[in-house]
């Protein structure tokens, strides 16, 4: 039996309003084997229920859509769906949202105009639990949480915990922080559970908002 037999493709949501780019984002991920788009939906309230029903590895949910807003529906479907992967792939490249979002739980922010390449790239880096920001949202999200005020009360993290979250901050993979620190990729991944467990955290994206509102990034 070979790879290909033995290996389930990633099981892809898309919640986007309009029809036309939805197409186009199924197109491209058809192009590439490990990708399997499982279902569709134009609005937040199907998007909750297609979800739900699905259960997909990746769920690509557009931001600003009618009848409920992809902010709103990313709380229930984290309800139902708490192991989901949820990027949001979106036109606005407004801090608020962005900071919004990444709170709620959303494990990536994308805007559309992101080169094809790169959002397969993306997708792979987010299945594997990685923080996934277009490099364009990145630096707003820096400058949204130095203007506000740095909260003191920190959770006790060992000096390689806060190094390994720092690193995490600025955007580094688990291979690319095992190199950083001549350790195993599964030395890091341990850490990084570690990690999320001390902060009552559940992503590496949620892990890196907190690296920045206090100080560590």
């Amino acid at each position: 039996m070979t790879q290909a037999q033995t290996t389930a493709p990633i099981s892809v949501l898309l919640i986007d309003d309009h029809t036309l780019f939805r197409s186009g984002i199924r197109l491209l991920l058809q192009r590439h084997n490990e990708f399997l788009v499982v279902g569709e939906a134009a609005d937040g309230v199907e998007g909750v229920k297609r979800a739900i029903q699905l259960r997909p590895n990746l769920i690509l949910m557009d931001l600003h859509m009618p009848i409920m807003n992809g902010l709103e529906a990313l709380h229930l479907i984290l309800q139902d769906v708490p192991e989901a992967v949820v990027l949001m792939l979106t036109v606005s490249e407004d801090a608020d949202d962005l900071s919004k979002a990444l709170k709620a739980g959303a494990s990536g922010y994308l805007l559309k105009n992101i080169d094809a390449d790169e959002l397969i790239k993306a997708l792979h880096k987010a299945r594997e639990g990685e923080s996934v920001v277009s490099p364009a949202m990145t630096s707003k999200l820096v400058q949204q949480f130095r203007r506000g005020e740095v909260p003191n009360n920190k959770v006790h993290l060992t000096p390689r915990e806060q190094e390994i979250l720092t690193s995490i901050a600025r955007g580094g993979s688990n291979k690319e922080i095992a190199r950083q620190f001549d350790i195993t990729e599964s030395t890091v991944k341990i850490h990084v559970q570690n990690i999320l467990k001390k902060l009552e955290l559940s992503s590496r994206v949620q892990a890196a908002i907190y690296a920045l509102e206090h100080g560590l990034a």
